[in-house]
């Protein structure tokens, strides 16, 4: 179930809509579920609060209104009339892009709730108070990649959104679950321990760290195995040249110094 957060126009045809904030500077442990990308559970991104991990954001649009009012009423010392309200015209564009987007991701319309996120953050304007907005379209663009199987591109939004607001913890677990998909274990873990920081409580969190450090370290093995082995291989290329190979050479260790001295064997 997607949990969405309607503007003052929607509340009337929205009223059975569920409202939860996402706090701004201190995420709960709540704030996250863990249905991947086809539909299956993760190793451990999910919660026992339920499905707003998979939910867009939507917070901030009654706030963002309030805002671009304020800047209507105040004076513009520092631009024209007409560039004030071309600038206020791009931000009610990008926000009711936005909106749109969040609509079509309701419906399951993924492909269509990209193309939407995607005008919102073209016609944006930079100014402040664009800039959370900004973060939740790429957040929830990342979202949609997600959804699609498309787990690069839901990395490279969710470190957009990141870049913007560094503690949003939608854009760390997402980004996570997508390093997860990919096998990018060390990158997983990373992003969850960052939202442990930002959230200690989290207790689900937590657990999955604990799944996926020993997936980590078997990848590392496997990958300091294949190293080991290319570099034999390269050796052998050179000296089986001269009819010998890297296994007549031994590598002994002198118990008294630690240190390891190279022995040719036929």
């Amino acid at each position: 179930m997607v949990v969405i957060e309607p503007t003052p126009s929607e509340k009337e045809s929205s009223r059975r809509v569920n409202l939860t904030p996402e706090p701004k500077s201190k995420p709960s442990a709540s704030s996250h579920g863990g249905t991947s990308a086809a539909g299956d559970s993760s190793v451990g991104f999910g919660t026992s609060s339920g499905g707003e991990f998979n939910a867009v954001d939507d917070k901030g649009d009654e706030r963002q209104h309030q805002q671009q009012q304020k800047e209507q009423e105040q004076p513009q010392s520092l631009e024209s009339a007409s560039d004030a309200e071309s600038t206020l015209k791009a931000l009610e564009e990008a926000n009711y892009a936005k909106l749109e987007g969040n609509r079509l991701f309701r419906a399951g319309q993924y492909e269509e709730a990209l193309s939407q996120y995607g005008l919102a953050l073209q016609v944006a304007p930079d100014m402040p108070s664009s800039v959370e907005m900004l973060s939740m379209c790429h957040a929830n663009r990342a979202l949609c990649f997600l959804k699609l199987g498309k787990y690069e591109d839901t990395i490279k939004d969710c470190t957009k959104a990141l870049e913007l607001n560094p503690n949003y913890v939608k854009a760390l677990l997402r980004r996570g679950e997508a390093h997860e998909k990919l096998e990018h274990f060390e990158e997983a873990i990373a992003d969850l321990k960052k939202v442990v920081e930002l959230d200690p409580s989290d207790v689900q969190a937590r657990r999955t760290i604990q799944c996926l450090e020993p997936l980590a370290a078997e990848k590392r093995e496997k990958m300091k195995q294949e190293m080991i082995d290319k570099l034999k291989d390269m050796g052998n290329s050179i000296l089986g040249r001269f009819g010998m190979s890297v296994d007549n050479f031994k590598a002994v260790q002198d118990p008294n110094t630690g240190s390891y001295s190279v022995s040719f064997q036929k």
